[in-house]
């Protein structure tokens, strides 16, 4: 039983009712008054302001504030249908509603007259080149009330959230207005502030029911900015904490320092390379050598653009550990990421990777490989090099992980691609160390600096943004199937031109084919539930492909059920030149790395990410030819899914294109790791936009934490921290 003094931990059935509950938790996630309270609008319309219906985003579910401008009941097949076309309208664009069946039109044409403004609510469609609502959930404005309230009900902003079909806006902000009568009438009893008093004072920021009230039930404009102003810094100053508590413990645990041996594996390679590394990499590099030195353990985030050379800066971080004397091991999200980077590192590495071996270098060392479907003779192999020490360099999947791994001296952990990781898997590869080993976690997705300082906040931050001589300009192209047929088969003319230039080419889908019912139908599924094609699949376009339009060509498959042998011998033949075309998932996404392939056409372009469409495209022009990536989709023009290909194909700038996926996916949540554009922990702060306070709430929480580890003076700050960062998502913000 919730106790008074948890007014937010109530459940929502308690104060809305148990059906309106219901519907809440299921379709939005939401389960008590404090989730309620925290489900803010998305924005505000005025109530005599009309929504701009000309450039409504098509498929998606909006509400709109407009005017009836007129409507009309006709009959179709020969009388025995009846539809009801009511004409929206803000005086520039207009917006069709409509209705079939006769009950139901003989009751909407009742109240929707001509005259009337309303909130309508529905999915965006195109009929005859016109938008409009089908059967659109409505509430008219000022209907039923006398003159005093609708002056009153006149003046104020009108808050729309986000919202669903089974629940509008308007029914959510009456659940809303009904909760917080309720907290009022107990004059919001036992309510914590998280922010210490002395912080609020300094800042000129409401106290927290006063912001609750005005950003969901504003008087007028001036409302809105107090109360988003607070409540943006109860976000952003409890993440900060939180983030500041993580970067002390971290500083008060014990480390070996890790240095380079003079004349050691480190110089011996460097002396050995074919080119000359890039300032950026020599800058990165020290940061590091710099971290490793010391006593503590070293968290450091290596966040580089596709192609930059993150891989060599850490390998570089991995032989100066080796030569103090330490192992490294390197955590790869899949199996073929983890050949690869084995196959790449032992190749820069040469002789200096065959260390005790006859024809090894002196000061060389040994490089195993540790996947989970290796074969048992060479398994028992890899786990006795890392045992001894003989193996300096250990690459492996969440193989690592398992018991029977032990590490001689294990002295730095490098995750790739950190994303792809829970909080456990490397908490436990790090727990192989005698003393916490320095940890270095590497990302080609490019965070932009606001973000970084968000989500890695007790992680020093590395940027590789320069690219190595040698690599080339990609082109990017969109390529709408379904509207220009002939831009498809042009597409499959340039592939065949860049093959018999001696070239390799890549061709990208979002399937492989063969799943079962089930899987199936989720796929045909889209995210509103609504059935859409099936996303294109690699088994079924390899096939087109062969007996169509690169007839003659070699082609090759790969994808992730294919047995890691036979993974490992397509990409092997892939990159020896034996395969033209490779027809592959996202498996490629990272890490392969084949200089003769210049060309990429990704198919059903829009049902991939902005930074995972930018993760692709960077497997081409790799050498010195350029790359070109066609990106082929069937969304229609004026989409969201088609604006967002456009802005990928018009920058290869990899932290621009963050940018714009984190406002496209409205941060998705930040602080965990389903970061795919739900409900966010981030409600109200927008980490592009506000740079300037987060920056103000880490000095702010930087100093109160040196003051007060404990929080022992900040009880209420101290139980936000329960809430706002749950124990999981706290223990995530550890290593990012």
């Amino acid at each position: 039983m919730t106790t008074p003094r948890e007014p937010l931990a109530q459940p929502l059935g308690k104060v809305v009712g148990g059906t309106t509950a219901k519907v809440m938790a299921a379709h939005l996630d939401l389960h008590t008054v404090g989730d309620l309270l925290h489900h803010y609008p998305r924005r505000y319309a005025e109530r005599g302001e009309l929504t701009g219906l000309a450039d409504l985003p098509l498929d998606e579910h909006v509400t709109v504030v407009a005017e009836i401008a007129d409507a009309r009941s006709l009959s179709f097949n020969r009388g025995r249908g009846l539809r009801l076309e009511v004409t929206l309208t803000d005086g520039r664009g207009r917006l069709q509603l409509v209705f079939f069946g006769h009950r139901a039109v003989r009751h909407h044409e009742k109240v929707l007259l001509p005259g009337r403004r309303g909130m309508f609510a529905g999915k965006v469609s195109r009929f005859n080149r016109t938008l409009q609502l089908s059967h659109p959930a409505y509430e008219l404005l000022d209907e039923e009330a006398g003159e005093e309230a609708v002056a009153e009900f006149a003046g104020r902003p009108l808050p729309i959230y986000p919202a669903c079909k089974q629940l509008e806006s308007w029914r959510i902000a009456k659940s809303v207005a009904v909760v917080l009568d309720s907290l009022q009438a107990t004059d919001w009893a036992g309510l914590a502030d998280p922010l210490p008093a002395a912080l609020r004072g300094r800042r000129g920021l409401l106290p927290l029911p006063e912001a609750f009230e005005k950003v969901h039930r504003p008087r007028g404009r001036p409302d809105i900015a107090e109360a988003r102003s607070r409540l943006k810094w109860d976000e952003a100053f409890v993440l900060q904490v939180a983030l500041a508590r993580r970067r002390r413990a971290a500083a008060q645990q014990p480390a070996v320092p890790r240095k380079p041996a003079p004349g050691g594996l480190l110089e011996a390679f460097d002396a050995r390379l074919p080119f000359t590394l890039t300032e950026g990499q020599r800058q990165v590099s020290d940061e590091i050598f710099a971290d490793l030195a010391v006593e503590h353990p070293m968290h450091r985030l290596l966040q580089g653009e596709v192609g930059s050379g993150k891989t060599l800066v850490a390998l570089r971080a991995m032989l100066a550990v080796a030569d103090s004397g330490g192992q490294s091991a390197l955590l790869a999200p899949t199996e073929v990421l983890a050949q690869q980077h084995h196959r790449s590192i032992t190749e820069m590495l040469g002789e200096l990777a065959e260390g005790g071996m006859l024809g090894g270098a002196e000061q060389g060392t040994r490089v195993a490989l540790l996947t989970g479907s290796m074969g048992a003779q060479a398994r028992r192999r890899a786990l006795l090099q890392a045992a001894t020490g003989e193996a300096g360099v250990v690459i492996g999947t969440h193989a690592l992980i398992e018991d029977v791994v032990r590490f001689h001296d294990l002295g730095l952990v490098v995750v790739d691609e950190q994303h792809r990781f829970g909080v456990e898997q490397r908490d436990a590869l790090r727990g192989k160390g005698e003393r916490p080993p320095h940890l270095l976690v590497m990302t080609a997705t490019p965070i932009p600096r606001t973000v970084a300082m968000t989500v890695f906040g007790d992680l020093e931050t590395s940027v590789l943004d320069q690219l190595p001589e040698g690599r080339s300009p990609i082109a990017s192209h969109l390529v709408p199937a379904r509207d220009k047929p002939h831009f498809l088969d042009r597409a499959w003319q340039r592939v065949t031109e860049e093959v018999s230039a001696g070239h390799q080419a890549y061709v990208v889908c979002p399937r492989i084919g063969e799943e079962g019912a089930e899987e199936r139908a989720a796929a045909e599924r889209g995210q509103d539930g609504e059935e859409r094609r099936p996303p294109l699949a690699v088994l079924d376009v390899a096939e087109q492909l062969s007996g169509g339009p690169l007839a003659g060509l070699r082609l090759a498959v790969l994808h992730g059920r294919l047995a890691p042998e036979a993974k490992d011998e397509v990409m092997r033949r892939f990159a020896a030149g034996e395969v033209d075309v490779l027809v592959a998932t996202t498996v490629i996404e990272v890490g392969v790395n084949v200089p003769n392939a210049t060309v990429m056409v990704i198919m059903d372009a829009d049902r991939f990410g902005v930074s995972q469409l930018h993760q692709l495209r960077g497997r081409v022009g790799r050498g010195s030819a350029p790359g070109l990536c066609l990106l082929v989709s069937e969304a229609p023009e004026g989409s969201a899914a088609r604006s967002r290909l456009a802005a990928v194909a018009a920058t290869t700038d990899g932290f621009e294109l963050s940018r714009i996926d984190l406002e496209q996916r409205r941060e998705g949540d930040v602080l965990g790791e389903a970061q795919s554009g739900g409900r966010s922990s981030l409600r109200m702060l927008a980490v592009i936009d506000d740079e300037e306070l987060i920056e103000e709430a880490r000095g702010e929480a930087t100093a109160l934490v040196a003051a007060d580890p404990e929080l022992e003076g900040s009880p209420e700050l101290r139980a936000a921290l329960g809430s706002l960062v749950d124990a999981e998502r706290e223990e995530f913000l550890e290593k990012g």
